[in-house]
């Protein structure tokens, strides 16, 4: 199984709803894809019919050819974090895992095996009750890897997880990337994805917004790079930049930040009206602000 997944005019309607509409993309293997939308954009309900839990009204999904439902052994080649782990209050972290390997027809080791990859072999014979939400998403996590697949899909994984729990999130996704498999993750930590995807899929309204490697998505936005600039003289400045189509906020340091104009129109405006400048600098666009341009305007619910 080499692991792509290609979502092919994938298209849900509920009565007069479209949650998701004609929606086709790739996510390729060795490589995590960052997904991303607005709340109500149709993230889970794509993800859903993906797995074969959404019946779609058109379209599909498949796994290196092959729809979610058509797989030999999905535990073995797909494995998915959809939600907070749920799993009996007095049932351990451990016993939970055995019992899903039990009935996918996976050796008990498995469980011990995907506690270790989550780091929670400490809490293995904790009830599930005594869990803290970080530890239910580790468990999660553990029980999509069980089958250890070659596909990975994890809807909002970093859900109570503190800063150091994240960073070790981003560390396993990049470590099974580098495995060659495939890592789709859906996620609102946009700062976090930045560091952490390879490509990004970014949808608004149930439909493809923008698909491809970060650095190429951040390139490809006109406009969206920051300057940053200073001067003694605050008033003059914001007077020139006004009488221009930039887009000018201050910042409580007196400087102020520009966007719409790059670092040489900036400072060929202040020098035309003599105004002196002690700070100029180009702050490159970041996930964020490009996907607030891309899906600003676009409602996340229709």
């Amino acid at each position: 199984m080499s692991g792509e997944i290609v979502v092919s005019h994938l298209t849900k309607h509920y009565r007069q709803l479209r949650a998701v509409d004609d929606l086709s993309f790739t996510v390729q293997p060795g490589r995590v894809t960052g997904f991303l939308g607005p709340n109500g954009a149709g993230k889970t309900t794509t993800l859903r019919m993906m797995l074969g839990l959404v019946q779609p009204t058109s379209g599909t999904a498949t796994f290196s050819g092959t729809r979610y439902n058509d797989l030999d052994e999905p535990i073995r080649q797909v494995g998915a974090l959809l939600e907070a782990s749920s799993a009996h209050r007095g049932r351990s972290g451990r016993n939970h895992l055995r019992i899903i390997a039990a009935a996918a027809g996976l050796p008990q080791q498995a469980a011990d095996d995907a506690l270790a990859s989550v780091g929670l072999t400490p809490a293995a014979k904790r009830k599930f009750k005594g869990y803290s939400l970080g530890m239910k998403q580790r468990l999660g996590i553990a029980a999509a890897l069980l089958g250890n697949p070659q596909v990975l899909i994890l809807d909002e994984p970093a859900n109570g997880l503190d800063p150091e729990g994240i960073r070790w999130m981003r560390d396993l996704l990049k470590s099974l990337a580098a495995q060659g498999r495939t890592v789709l993750v859906s996620s609102h930590l946009l700062a976090e994805m930045q560091q952490l995807a390879d490509d990004v899929v970014i949808i608004a309204a149930g439909r493809l917004v923008r698909q491809g490697p970060v650095g190429e998505v951040l390139g490809s936005m006109s406009g969206a790079a920051v300057v940053r600039v200073r001067s003694p003289h605050p008033d003059r400045l914001a007077a020139a930049l006004s009488e221009t189509s930039a887009t000018v906020n201050a910042l409580p340091d007196g400087a102020f930040t520009v966007t719409g104009l790059d670092g040489a129109q900036v400072g060929h405006l202040a020098f035309t009206a003599g105004i002196e400048l002690h700070e100029l600098s180009a702050e490159k666009a970041d996930l964020e602000q490009v996907f607030l341009q891309l899906t600003a305007g676009k409602a996340g619910i229709r």
